[in-house]
């Protein structure tokens, strides 16, 4: 180790807990420049490069090999000497079937789309692999010392390598997002939802980018079409057997309707009414806090204005989590049932229903109201 002038050289202890230090506060590197000493101060990693690099190290990084890889300066070669490819612009990608049909959305798609030739598919897969065999590299340097935990250089360089392969991989993907659209079109699993369908062939493209070996010298979308119809036909073959376990979908219009049914569906409507009457009125001593929260979870006082809100849109109007939401909804529901059991269904009082729940074993005499 070459020892800076004038600066007292660390021990073998302190070298060793800076070799094997990752993210913890930030570390100081001396660094010589013209003969003078200037401290680095590296940037202690997140905790979101922490988990990145935690998971990274936990399984062996594939990649497809190439000769290139091997070759003096191949950094240089495969990303500065390579030439400038488009990327897509994937402004115009709506996955849904009428987008798919409109003339306006076909004319977008056509004017913005990017078709790479061969030669450029092979730039961009080479940089891709390249970036990932950097990334396997660095793990098999750092799983050959003893104590298998990777130096701050180490860690850094995993986590910029791996974003290079990650954001190369999405462009790839991008640039080929038309052909699923394209294939899922083609098909025509009537019995398989369209969405379903599309989200099930953009992971077959992901995962085709990444087992794809352009030294092979075929084209990427050939390769790519097959993986997407195996999975649209792996996702048939799942609804295939889900449908032998549930033959047919419940129909409401094939049930026979009569009288019982007819004063049932009234009798609901009522009874949802006065639940309203009762938030509205508070009836049933409710606090503010859990008027909010059933008047905005069920739209009382919207109507068919607004939707109802979700657990966790409640939760940021009050200040609360989700779960403490579902909790006062609990509660403040239960008040409601008491209170329309009592004035509405005539079962019994909410000061009996509380005696009974207080008190084991106790039996509330009927009301003879």
């Amino acid at each position: 180790m070459r020892q800076v002038p004038g600066k007292p050289s660390l021990s073998p202890l302190e070298q060793v807990r800076r070799r094997h230090r990752v993210g913890v506060g930030a570390t100081s590197v001396a660094v010589e420049s013209k003969g003078q000493v200037k401290p680095q101060v590296r940037k202690r990693l997140g905790p979101e490069d922490e988990r990145l690099l935690k998971q990274l190290l936990a399984s062996e990084q594939d990649f497809i090999d190439s000769p290139a890889f091997y070759e003096k300066e191949a950094d240089k070669k495969i990303y500065d000497e390579a030439p400038d490819i488009q990327k897509p612009d994937t402004s115009w990608y709506h996955p849904v079937m009428d987008d798919l049909s409109s003339a306006r959305t076909r004319t977008v798609k056509s004017a913005q789309q990017v078709i790479l030739t061969g030669a450029e598919e092979k730039v961009l897969f080479h940089q891709f692999n390249y970036a990932r065999y950097r990334v396997w590299k660095l793990q098999q340097e750092v799983w050959a010392t003893p104590a298998k935990q990777p130096t701050p250089e180490q860690a850094h360089e995993v986590l910029r390598w791996h974003r290079i392969a990650d954001r190369i991989r999405e462009q790839i993907a991008e640039t080929n997002l038309a052909l699923v659209l394209a294939m899922a079109k083609r098909t025509r699993m009537s019995e398989v939802d369209f969405a379903d369908l599309v989200s099930e062939g953009n992971m077959a493209l992901l995962r085709a980018v990444d087992k794809f070996d352009a030294g092979r010298g075929y084209k990427f979308s050939t390769y790519a079409c097959r993986a997407i119809l195996k999975a649209f036909s792996r996702q048939g073959m799942k609804l295939s057997k889900y449908r032998q376990r549930f033959p047919t979908d419940f129909d409401p219009k094939l049930e026979r309707s009569n009288f019982l049914e007819t004063k049932r569906s009234g009798f609901e409507k009522d009874a949802a009414e006065e639940v309203k009457r009762i938030v509205l009125d508070n009836r049933a001593d409710l606090s503010d806090v859990e008027r909010t929260v059933i008047e905005h979870r069920f739209g009382l006082e919207s109507g068919d204005q607004e939707k109802p809100m979700t657990l966790e849109q409640v939760g940021q109007i009050i200040g609360v989590t989700k779960e403490r939401v579902r909790q006062i909804q609990n509660k403040a529901m239960e008040k409601i049932r008491l209170e329309l059991e009592a004035n509405f269904l005539g079962n019994r009082k909410p000061e009996d229903e509380a005696a009974a729940t207080e008190v084991p074993g106790a039996t509330v005499e009927p009301s003879l109201n």
